[in-house]
């Protein structure tokens, strides 16, 4: 039972601590990914989600844009462990899965 609270701790700490600077700079991510997606040039965050969160196992934290490569990067835990899965905004094909 010890082990069990440790590692949710742990958890919550790594995800508190991986998500302050992903706030810190998704505004101008997102100004970004708006613009970028009204000018038809990618998909919407939305529109990405919806194909590709069902494809993986855990929760789902959000998303960063980076808008110079046009990949969005979203964010799942599971079993306290983040895995971060690049994604292009343009066809929404999985370009990498990081541990």
């Amino acid at each position: 039972m010890t082990k069990l609270i440790a590692s949710i701790a742990a958890a919550a700490l790594l995800a508190g601590g991986l998500a302050a600077p992903a706030a810190a700079q998704s505004r101008g991510d997102q100004k970004s990914a708006r613009e970028e997606m009204k000018a038809g040039r990618t998909m919407s965050s939305s529109e990405i989600e919806r194909r590709i969160v069902p494809r993986m196992k855990g929760d789902y934290l959000g998303f960063e844009y980076d808008g110079v490569a046009s990949v969005y990067r979203l964010k799942f835990i599971r079993d306290g462990r983040v895995t971060w899965v690049d994604v292009d905004a343009r066809t929404a094909r999985v370009l990498r899965v990081s541990k």
